[in-house]
């Protein structure tokens, strides 16, 4: 899952830290900012978005692995995702598999809601 999943929260990353121009560092740094002050006060509010956007696209792909558990370690794995396919498949109580997708549901839109409220939906970008 790492392995998969590491690659769309790296790129974002990438491609927005690439627009940043190295001149806002060195302009911070002849103004007397150290290494870490230029970098925390310049350069990391600037690639936040590109944070952002992978952060949000890794979430929301790795809601929906529930057959990773399934195949390392059988049907105690602890992705609610697994729960929902259980409920739904094996014990057939389709009121808990809805009920724990309603939760679900409401997890990823109050996640939502917080990353628009820290980061801004329209401050996501992908580069230039």
């Amino acid at each position: 899952m790492t392995h998969i999943l590491l690659p769309f929260m790296i790129l974002p990353m990438y491609s927005v830290m690439k627009t940043i121009p190295p001149s806002y560092l060195r302009a911070a740094k002849s103004l007397g900012a150290t290494n870490w002050t230029a970098f925390w006060r310049v350069y990391f509010p600037q690639s936040v978005p590109g944070i952002g956007a992978g952060s949000i696209l890794v979430f929301i792909l790795s809601i929906g692995y529930y057959i990773t558990p399934e195949i390392v370690g059988g049907t105690k794995g602890v992705f609610i995702s697994n729960r929902i396919a259980y409920h739904i498949s094996s014990s057939l109580n389709w009121g808990l598999a809805a009920a724990l997708g309603a939760i679900l549901l409401a997890v990823v839109l109050i996640l939502y809601w917080a990353y628009d409220r820290i980061v801004g939906i329209d401050n996501v970008k992908l580069g230039g």
